[in-house]
């Protein structure tokens, strides 16, 4: 095992193009550090260049005490799982597991206690002697794991191995692959578009942007503490509700007013965002998760400044819990940051003009709204979330004004 580490890392391709940019990140010694970010954000290039699979163009990879920079892909002690098996259809699962080490040419016992190990710890062993072709796609990739676990190598590179699986493989294989890598403890940097593998998986997850870092961080501070706009938007299922609202003073407190609906916020919030202060009569981005709302109905009594009033356009009932999708009198919040991750989800951002906005809110399944309902929906203020509209930047300490400390 070995630490890994990008000091300075930079790819510029000869049209000048920078798929990544001054990327730093240590991965620690038996860390799981999840790279996460839209299509084209520079993440897989990362992964190659530890790899050596792409050339470094500025900066230093190092994995353990070398600098791997120049160091043939052979040589540098990893292993990778890639988003397809290729496995070899003719070989055995037995075969495919062993056929790095046989080019090795290590010991004929040593490759098989090692085939052996896989096996028994992948759930494997009744499959050995058969073909890829007879076994499922869950297996296959567990096949691939296995090719990899037996180089007992130095790292773990994986390159969104899982998005080839259907909903229901993927959340066994993201269960089983954690799990195999704390039982190994081997560093694993790990690809992938998809936020919720990224949050369920990692130790740590960096966020990337346009070939560039924008927050890294254990997963539960990314969504309780986002750095910036992008990063509280993409990470989130569903994702975080965005309003543009205007930051006033309500007698001894502070209030945001957006669009014909105003919202109180309570002494805790403003304790804990001090830099709020600096916005009164300002312009700001407001961000509320959708499990912050709840049908009024449900949730009972609440003042006027918790509660939105809004049209339910949708309902997705999933047994457990009640996605609404509801139209409110407040502008959207509309940015660069906005438009790229409206764009990443595949949805037509609304412009800062239209007469209401969107938002999602994640009720208790005895809500009895239906489409079409004027809803009352209280908001859970202590939770709210609020940026910068020009900087995109968290609004938190007043000392530094962007995310937290």
């Amino acid at each position: 095992m070995a630490e890994v580490e990008f000091d300075r890392v930079s790819k510029v391709y000869e049209d000048g193009t920078r798929a990544v940019n001054d990327f730093r990140v240590e991965i620690a010694d038996g860390e799981f550090l999840v790279l996460v970010g839209p299509s084209g954000c520079g993440k897989t290039t990362a992964l190659r260049m530890v790899a050596g699979l792409e050339e470094i163009t500025e900066g230093v990879v190092r994995i353990g005490d070398r600098i791997v920079n120049h160091v043939p892909s052979r040589d540098r002690d990893i292993a990778m799982v890639f988003q397809s098996y290729a496995l070899y259809p003719h070989l055995s699962v037995r075969e495919n597991i062993a056929f790095g080490l046989k080019v090795k040419r290590l010991p004929k016992d040593e490759i098989a206690r090692r085939v052996e190990r896989a096996a028994r710890i992948l759930d494997l062993e009744p499959f050995l002697d058969r073909k890829p072709r007879a076994l499922s796609g869950g297996q296959r990739q567990r096949v691939a794991m296995g090719r990899a676990i037996v180089r007992e190598p130095a790292c773990f590179l994986m390159d969104e191995p899982l998005s080839n699986l259907d909903a229901k493989l993927r959340v066994q294989m993201r269960a089983e692959i954690a799990r195999l890598q704390q039982e190994l403890g081997v560093t694993t940097l790990y690809v992938t578009h998809d936020q919720v593998e990224a949050m369920t998986m990692g130790d740590r997850v960096a966020v990337m942007r346009k070939g560039e870092l924008q927050q890294v961080a254990a997963p539960q501070e990314l969504y309780d503490h986002p750095v910036n706009l992008f990063v509280a938007g993409f990470i989130g299922s569903p994702a975080m509700n965005l309003l543009e609202g205007r930051l006033e003073r309500a007698g001894d407190g502070l209030a945001v007013r957006a669009g014909g609906q105003t919202l109180s916020l309570p002494a805790e919030l403003t304790a804990a965002r001090p830099a709020l202060a600096r916005y009164v009569d300002r312009t700001v981005i407001v961000g509320i998760r959708p499990e912050d709302l709840e049908d009024a109905a449900v949730a009972g009594d609440a003042p006027e400044g918790r509660r939105l009033g809004g049209v339910a356009q949708l309902r997705e009932a999933l047994g457990s819990e009640l996605m609404v999708y509801l139209t409110v009198d407040a502008p959207a919040a509309v940015t660069a940051e906005t438009d790229e991750l409206a764009e990443d989800r595949g949805v037509q951002q609304l412009g800062a003009d239209e007469p209401g906005t969107t938002v999602v809110g994640r009720f208790s399944p005895r809500s009895r709204v239906r489409e079409g309902d004027r809803v009352e929906v209280v908001v859970d203020t202590s939770a709210l979330h609020f940026f910068d509209p020009d900087t995109g930047l968290g609004i938190y300490d007043a000392t530094n004004g962007g995310g937290p400390t």
